[in-house]
């Protein structure tokens, strides 16, 4: 008897159409982009003027409104799409210094929910710090999607992931909501990947000169974006840029061992306000360690007194570069404005790898 004939099975090419909002340098989008070709971001929208124009270096001219949310959806009409990502910011219930439940800008979840409405998307998607979980902001959006609610249509779920669990280079735990239409159903999570045999500094760091290329960022072509002058673009290869440092921090830096901190220190190299404090942050001028994934990469990674950024050998901090990596920006990934503000955009930015993860689940679905 002659086997049945196989069946194919078509895999779908259409683009899935993604909206990005809050979308900074674009680290949720390099993510969806990374998962699969047919994610097609028609819109994004970002007010950090500097972070704005890096996303239009990267992902091409006409996509990001560089403005509020408010103003966008005020001026603007907004597209149909199939998803929609973004990550509101986070710093009035961040964990690190004072949580402020009237901040501002904890109320920008009823924007997102607003433009859920008029985008019809079939799923969205939420990061933001672990400590959102918890926060009244979260409730509330709950509430919307329950019966007579703006978003009762919809449902989520949530999971708090460490990105380590998903490739990334770094320690980083980050609530993650998975939004769906009712009638479609929830598509499920990602499963971790790197569980027992997360990656280290040293793999991100294996192919990285130690020596920096110098201070100063290159000089490039400027860009010209929403009515300002900004430098570069650069891609992060370019930016494994140094610091200029005293000698008191020089000695501090050669006094750290391999995995050590400010507790480290001898006498003569504290600063005073560590002779009066003996406990306290172990992270504090601390050096990453070579056999772990990274700290947290955020804003300030260039001062090691903010935490645990010191290069697991050379006496000096992460450059740009080395935290971009650590953040899973490709090297072609491209950069404006000055030092501190790709900084800020990189140490904003989902792990490229947690941000593929979710992708690769709903291109499934799509």
């Amino acid at each position: 008897m002659s086997p049945p004939p196989a069946t194919l099975t078509r895999v779908s090419t259409d683009p899935i159409r993604v909206l990005d909002l809050f979308a900074g340098a674009g680290g949720l989008t390099a993510g969806f982009h990374a998962a699969s070709e047919r994610f097609k971001t028609v819109r994004a929208v970002e007010m950090d003027l500097a972070a704005a124009a890096s996303y239009e270096a990267t992902f091409g001219e006409g996509i990001v409104y560089p403005g509020s949310i408010q103003d966008w959806l005020a001026t603007e009409t907004v597209p149909e799409v199939d998803v929609i990502v973004g990550g509101p910011p986070c710093q009035g219930f961040s964990t690190l210094g004072k949580q402020d439940e009237e901040d501002d800008r904890n109320s920008l979840w009823q924007y997102y929910a607003e433009t859920i409405v008029r985008a019809k998307p079939k799923y969205f998607v939420v990061e933001n710090v672990a400590a959102f979980a918890k926060s009244k902001q979260f409730r509330d959006f709950q509430e919307a999607t329950s019966p007579g609610g703006i978003l009762e249509d919809y449902a989520f779920e949530y999971e708090i992931f460490n990105a380590a669990d998903f490739g990334a280079f770094q320690a980083r735990k980050r609530t993650v909501i998975i939004g769906y239409r009712r009638d479609l159903g929830f598509p499920g999570f990602p499963a971790a990947t790197h569980v027992g045999r997360h990656r280290t500094v040293g793999e991100a760091f294996s192919e990285i000169l130690i020596e920096t290329d110098g201070i100063d960022l290159p000089h490039t072509d400027e860009t010209s974006f929403a009515g300002k002058i900004f430098a570069g673009p650069f891609t992060s290869k370019e930016l494994h840029l140094g610091r200029r440092y005293g000698e008191l921090s020089r000695a501090r830096f050669a006094a750290i061992p391999a995995g050590g901190n400010r507790f480290d220190l001898p006498d003569e190299l504290l600063a005073d306000c560590w002779k009066k404090h003996k406990s306290g942050s172990g992270d504090v001028m601390g050096r990453l360690r070579v056999d772990r994934p990274s700290v947290t990469i955020r804003t300030e990674f260039f001062k090691p007194e903010k935490g645990r950024y010191l290069h697991p050998s050379a006496d000096r901090a992460i450059t740009h570069y080395e935290a971009a990596v650590l953040q899973g920006f490709p090297d072609d990934h491209k950069f404006v404005g000055s030092k501190t503000a790709i900084a800020r955009q990189i140490g904003n930015a989902v792990p490229i790898p947690l941000g593929q993860a979710v992708a690769a689940v709903l291109a499934d679905q799509l």
